[in-house]
C-alpha cells in the first residue's frame, strides 16, 4: 500500500502546526508557559498544535476511521480561570487554518478546539489502524528557543507504516552538529516524511524546493562517530558507551526527535536514549522518527538489538534504552551498550 492519501494529509497537517509553533515561539514569554499536573510544561503550541493536526485529519480523510493517540488532553483547560488562555488557543488555531484557503471559511469555536484536542483519547494498540502525534515534541527547547519537533505517524496493526516530522529550527544545510543550536537562524525549517518501503525525504518546511532523499552516515571509524543525546541531566552509561566505542567528541545534545532527523540525514551515526529506571518511553516521542530513520538506513533498537514495539498502547515495551545507529555500526555500538551495562549491574 503506498499511503499517496494519508501522506499528503500528514504532511499538510504537521506543515500548518509547525507554522502555527513558530508563530508561538517568537513571542513566548516565560509567564505563558504552564505546568501540567505531572509538572511538565506545556505552552498553547502544544494544545493549539495537537488541535490543528486533529482538525485537518478529519478534515482529509474518513473522520469514522480516524483514531488518534495524542499527548495533550484539555482537562487543565477546562478548568476555571482557563478560558483567556483557551481563547488564545483558539486564535491561534483558526489563524492557522486560515492560511489554508479552503479551511478559511469554516467556523470553529472553542469548544471545536477541545473537541479536538480530546480526539486524541485513543488508547493505541495493534487492533486497528492508529495515528501518533506529539504535537510538540521537545517543550523544553521550544520554550528555550532551540530545537523542538511536530511528530506524527501512522500505525497500521502496530507497525509504523508512516512518519512525518516538522523541525522548525533545523538547519537545511546539515550544519546541526558543528554548530550551537541558537547559532543559525537563516535557512533553517525541515519537513522529514517517510513511508514503509519508499525511502526517507526532507524538504524545506516552506515547501519552495522539492522532496530530497535522506540516507544516514556511511561513516565506518568509530573515533570519527558523533553521537547525539537529549538536553537532560548526564546520563553515565552514555559517557561509558562512548568511552567503548573510541568516540573522542562530546555528545551534541538536541532536544527532541530532531535527533532522529538528523541522524536519518547523516548529521550523526549514533543517538543514545538510556533513562532512569522506572521511566516508561512514549509511542509518540518515536514512532515518527523511528520510520524516517529506518528507511533512511538506519537501525533503531532497544539494548538487546530488537526492534522497538509500538502495538502495546501508549508506551513502548523495550528494555533498559534505545539504540539508534547505523547499520554498519550497529554490532560494535550492542557490544558497547552490553560491556557497559555488566559493569553498571544494569539488566538487558
Amino acid at each position: 500500500m503506498s499511503y499517496e492519501k494519508e501522506l499528503a494529509a500528514a504532511k499538510k497537517a504537521v506543515s500548518l502546526a509547525a507554522r502555527l509553533s513558530q508563530e508561538v515561539q517568537k513571542t513566548l514569554l516565560q509567564s505563558q508557559v504552564w505546568k501540567k499536573s505531572d509538572r511538565t510544561p506545556v505552552t498553547a503550541a502544544d494544545y493549539g498544535s495537537q488541535a490543528v493536526v486533529s482538525l485537518v485529519l478529519e478534515r482529509e480523510l474518513q473522520p469514522e476511521t480516524l483514531s488518534l493517540v495524542a499527548e495533550e488532553e484539555t482537562g487543565d483547560l477546562r478548568k476555571e480561570g482557563s478560558e483567556l488562555f483557551l481563547e488564545s488557543i483558539t486564535k491561534l488555531v483558526k489563524d492557522a487554518l486560515a492560511s489554508e484557503e479552503s479551511y478559511a471559511s469554516c467556523p470553529l469555536s472553542t469548544e471545536d478546539v477541545l473537541n479536538a484536542i480530546d480526539s486524541g483519547k485513543s488508547e493505541g494498540g495493534c487492533s486497528v489502524s492508529h495515528w501518533v502525534l506529539d504535537p510538540i515534541d521537545g517543550t523544553r527547547g521550544f520554550v528555550r528557543g532551540e530545537q523542538y519537533a511536530v511528530g506524527l505517524a501512522l500505525l497500521v496493526e502496530g507497525k509504523v507504516v508512516l512518519g512525518v516530522m516538522a523541525c522548525p529550527n533545523l538547519p537545511l544545510d546539515s550544519a546541526v552538529c558543528e554548530t550551537d543550536d541558537k547559532s543559525s537562524k537563516d535557512n533553517v525549517g525541515c519537513l522529514f516524511f517517510a513511508t514503509t518501503g519508499s525511502g526517507a525525504y526532507v524538504q524545506p518546511l516552506n515547501g519552495y524546493s522539492p522532496p530530497q532523499k535522506v540516507r544516514v552516515s556511511s561513516n565506518e571509524k568509530l573515533e570519527e562517530a558523533k553521537f547525539l543525546e537529549s538536553y537532560h541531566k548526564p546520563i553515565p552509561i552514555h559517557g561509558s558507551i562512548a568511552k567503548k566505542l573510541g568516540i573522542k567528541a562530546l555528545p551534541v545534545r538536541i532536544d527532541s526527535q530532531a535527533k532522529y532527523a538528523a541522524l536519518s540525514r547523516g548529521d550523526a551515526e549514533i543517538y543514545l536514549r538510556f533513562t532512569l529506571s522506572g521511566h516508561r518511553e512514549c509511542i509518540w516521542d518515536h514512532a515518527p522518527g523511528s520510520i524516517i530513520t529506518t528507511e533512511a538506513g538506519g537501525v533503531v533498537c532497544d539494548a538487546e538489538g530488537k526492534s522497538l514495539d509500538f502495538s502495546r498502547g501508549k508506551y513502548l515495551a523495550h528494555k533498559t534504552g534505545i539504540i539508534v545507529t547505523t547499520k554498519k555500526l550497529k554490532p560494535w555500538v550492542l557490544k558497547a551498550v552490553r560491556e557497559s551495562m555488566e559493569e553498571e549491574n544494569l539488566q538487558l
